[in-house]
C-alpha cells in the first residue's frame, strides 16, 4: 500500500514589487498548512547566523531582560476570528491558552492587494504570516532556472514565513497575493519565544516518521517538511471506527502508532477483513482521489494515533501520488 513519490510544480509568472517595503521584515517563506513552502537547502542553513539576531550571553554584566510581546488591541469578534484561523494551523497547536492568548494580542492586521509580493527568496526576514483571507501563491526559482516555478497555494489558515524564523536562515521562496488578502504578521521576537520550540520540536519528529513512510520515501526534506506542517492527529481507542464504508470521505489517514482493519461489507451481509494496518501505512484516499464514498470501513484493532490531512492539504501535496496510490485500489474490489 506504499510507494515512492514525487512532487511537481508549475511554470509561474514574474515577480513584482513587494508591498511592503521595509527591507529586511516584510519578506516571508511559506508554510502551509499548510504553513511552509521549502525546507531551506544545507548551504542556506550553513550561511551563519545573521549578527542582528545573534545568540547573546547573559550575566550580571549583562541581564536577561524579561521579554514583553506587542499588543495589537482587536475587539471581541476579530480576536475571536484570529482564534479561529490560528487554529487552522500546526503552528499554534501545542501553545498553552496563555501563550496563545498573547500570540493573538501579538499578530498585526496587514492587507495585500492581487499582485502585491509579501516577501521575496534569498532575502533575510523577520515576521512570519498567516493567512486570514484570500489566496497567495509561493514562487522557487531553483539553480539553473531562468524563471520561477509556482511551488505552493496558500489559503486561509495556511502559515508561511516561519523557516527563515525557525532556521535563521534567508527565504526559500517568494509569495504574492493572487488576490485581495488579508494576513496577520508576527514578529520574530514574539514567535522565537513563544511559538517556535514547539513548532520546530514537532516538524522535526513528522518528518523523521515521514521519511520512514514508504510513500512518501521519495520526497526531499522540503516536500516532507510540507506535509508535516499539514499533519493533524488523532487518538483513537481500540474497537473505534475511523472510516465507516459508503460514507462521504474528506480526510487521508496515516498510522503513527497502533493497529487497524479494513472490513468490507459484501452482497450476502457478511463482513470480509480486506487489509491491515500498521505504522507507516495509510488509508482514505480513494475516496478523495475520487471523490467516491468509502469504498471500506476502517476499525481499530488496538489503540492507535493517526495522522490526517483534509482534502485540501491531500489534494495540493499528494495530488502528484495518485498514480501510486491508485496501485492499491483493487484490494477493495
Amino acid at each position: 500500500f506504499g510507494s515512492s513519490i514525487r512532487s511537481t510544480a508549475s511554470p509561474a509568472p514574474a515577480a513584482m514589487d513587494p508591498e511592503d517595503q521595509r527591507p529586511d521584515t516584510e519578506e516571508e517563506d511559506e508554510e502551509d498548512d499548510d504553513e511552509g513552502v521549502d525546507m531551506p537547502s544545507p548551504s542556506a542553513m550553513n550561511r551563519g547566523p545573521r549578527q542582528s539576531v545573534s545568540a547573546a550571553a547573559y550575566g550580571a554584566w549583562n541581564p536577561k531582560v524579561e521579554f514583553v510581546p506587542p499588543i495589537f488591541p482587536k475587539d471581541e469578534a476579530t480576536t475571536q476570528r484570529v482564534r479561529e484561523v490560528l487554529g487552522c494551523s500546526f503552528m499554534f497547536e501545542a501553545l498553552d491558552p496563555d501563550d496563545l492568548a498573547a500570540v493573538v494580542n501579538a499578530c498585526e492586521p496587514m492587507f495585500l492587494g492581487p499582485g502585491d509580493r509579501v516577501i521575496h527568496q534569498g532575502q533575510d526576514g523577520d515576521f512570519m504570516f498567516v493567512v486570514m483571507e484570500g489566496q497567495l501563491e509561493c514562487y522557487k526559482k531553483f539553480p539553473g532556472e531562468d524563471q520561477e516555478r509556482m511551488v505552493k497555494a496558500c489559503g486561509r489558515g495556511d502559515c508561511f514565513g516561519e523557516l527563515a524564523l525557525l532556521y535563521n536562515c534567508p527565504r526559500a521562496a517568494s509569495v504574492q497575493a493572487s488576490s485581495q488578502c488579508e494576513l496577520l504578521k508576527l514578529d520574530r521576537e514574539t514567535f522565537v519565544h513563544i511559538v517556535s520550540d514547539a513548532a520546530k520540536k514537532k516538524r522535526e519528529r513528522y518528518e523523521a516518521f515521514l521519511a520512514q513512510v514508504p510513500l512518501l520515501a521519495g520526497m526531499d526534506g522540503y516536500e516532507r517538511g510540507q506535509v508535516a506542517d499539514g499533519l493533524r492527529v488523532e487518538a483513537h481507542p481500540e474497537g473505534a471506527m475511523i472510516v465507516r464504508q459508503d460514507e462521504p470521505g474528506d480526510k487521508f489517514y496515516i498510522v503513527e502508532q497502533g493497529t487497524l482493519v479494513a472490513q468490507k461489507l459484501r452482497e450476502d451481509g457478511q463482513m470480509e477483513e480486506v487489509m491491515s494496518y500498521f505504522p507507516g501505512t495509510y488509508f482514505g484516499e480513494l475516496a478523495l482521489l475520487r471523490d467516491e464514498p468509502r469504498a471500506a470501513s476502517v476499525v481499530a484493532s488496538s489503540p492507535c494515533k493517526l495522522l490526517t490531512l483534509d482534502r485540501r492539504a491531500f489534494s495540493r501535496l499528494l495530488g502528484p501520488l495518485e498514480t501510486i496510490m491508485q496501485r492499491g485500489a483493487a484490494v477493495y474490489h
